[in-house]
């Protein structure tokens, strides 16, 4: 049997000690569905971003250089064809108009248009603008779609 004042000790205990277990089951609580819900927009935020295709902060500041002076806004096109060392390539122009088919993309005010045949190639890939010694040129600089490609960039081999 307990002494009366083991007795008196527990008593004093067992509240603190609850109060303290019903804290940590909240906070852990909390912490799980904050996990959770950070889990969630950060897959979410990778579907959008695999679901578009992205423009550098260098290739605005060129769409922008080449628009200055032209009447008309022009837009970059990005289009895929068959041809290249590695099987497709993409081919860059510049275009006043949009078709039916084609997806839009925008940043700071520059639109990036791409046909939906194309944008299967190129989903969740990002555009930038490059100037080398040899030359200057809008390129493809990452591309989920692709497996491999050439080393100057303009051509690629897609996953099957």
């Amino acid at each position: 049997m307990l002494s009366s004042s083991s007795s008196s000790m527990i008593r004093r205990v067992v509240p603190f000690l609850t109060t303290r277990i019903r804290q940590n089951y909240r906070l852990l609580n909390s912490s799980a569905s904050s996990a959770l819900s950070q889990s969630q927009s950060q897959s979410q935020s990778q579907v959008e971003a695999l679901d578009s295709v992205v423009m550098t902060e260098n290739c605005v500041r060129r769409i922008k250089e080449l628009q200055t002076g032209e009447h008309k806004e022009k837009m970059l096109r990005l289009s895929v064809e068959a041809g290249g060392c590695s099987g497709f390539q993409y081919d860059f122009s510049l275009d006043d108009k949009t078709n039916s088919d084609d997806r839009i993309f925008e940043r700071d005010g520059v639109k990036l248009v791409v046909d939906n045949i194309s944008f299967d190639f190129v989903k969740g890939a990002t555009v930038d603008y490059v100037e080398e010694l040899i030359r200057s040129a809008f390129q493809v600089s990452t591309n989920p779609s692709a497996v491999g490609g050439c080393s100057c960039k303009s051509s690629f081999m897609v996953k099957l």
